[in-house]
């Protein structure tokens, strides 16, 4: 049965993956609904028998092409949207992690319109929401540069 994303029964679990690059951070420009336009960190809907770590893995490979390594997890947050009704539109329970790149050129699949290494300190002029803006403060707290190879 597939799972409903759009009014769903229950919250659904989604993955997103802090990717540092110096002073650099790996963002996607959602192309669907629920931030449809907005500017976030690669990631997204884990699947039933995956683990966070490899969700992560799967989610910025598809989305980015870009292969990473998980070191730990920065966050868990709620985005929840209602619709004009209040009737709850989406709910997920959003994973953040810190990985690290480890292969591949970021290129944008069908699920970002667009997608770019982004300097720390041009985030705050992005449509983002507060929560990758956390999860990317976070990160950089811990030092990581992205590639420690």
């Amino acid at each position: 049965m597939p799972v409903r994303r759009e009014y769903p029964l229950l919250p659904l679990a989604s993955v997103h993956a802090v990717i540092l690059r110096a002073d650099e951070v790996l963002l996607v420009r959602r192309a669907h609904a629920p931030s449809q336009g907005r500017w976030s960190v690669p990631g997204g809907a884990m699947r039933l028998g995956e683990t966070v770590r490899q969700a992560a893995e799967r989610e910025v490979r598809e989305e980015c092409g870009v292969g990473i390594e998980v070191e730990q997890v920065l966050d868990v947050a709620d985005n929840i949207v209602r619709d004009e009704d209040g009737r709850i539109r989406f709910h997920y329970v959003v994973i953040y992690v810190l990985a690290r790149w480890v292969e591949g050129f970021a290129r944008a699949s069908s699920d970002a319109s667009a997608i770019q290494w982004v300097h720390c300190d041009r985030l705050h002029a992005l449509d983002m929401h507060s929560s990758a803006r956390e999860a990317i403060r976070k990160a950089r707290a811990f030092g990581s540069t992205g590639d420690k190879r």
